[in-house]
């Protein structure tokens, strides 16, 4: 599977249209790119076949992702 130039899709189309384009993905090898606000957030990749690959890298964070999610004023309910 050669690698494509990755398409760019809204996220609000990626979600109503997430298993189409995730069929079109494994099918074609087309990658997409999804926005939100005209931003890139999310790659949709295909699946490399054929050898192991590791997943380390296929994830990236940005913020803290572990501290709390409430303010402290939150915190006293």
């Amino acid at each position: 599977m050669t690698m494509k130039t990755p398409k760019t899709v809204a996220a609000g189309k990626f979600k109503a249209e997430c298993l189409a384009l995730l069929d079109s993905v494994a099918a074609t090898g087309q990658s997409y790119i999804v926005t939100k606000h005209g931003r890139p957030v999310a790659e949709v990749v295909p699946i490399r076949r054929g050898k192991a690959r590791s997943l380390i890298g296929s994830v990236t964070v940005h913020g803290d992702i572990v501290g709390p999610i409430l303010g402290a004023w939150d915190m006293d309910k």
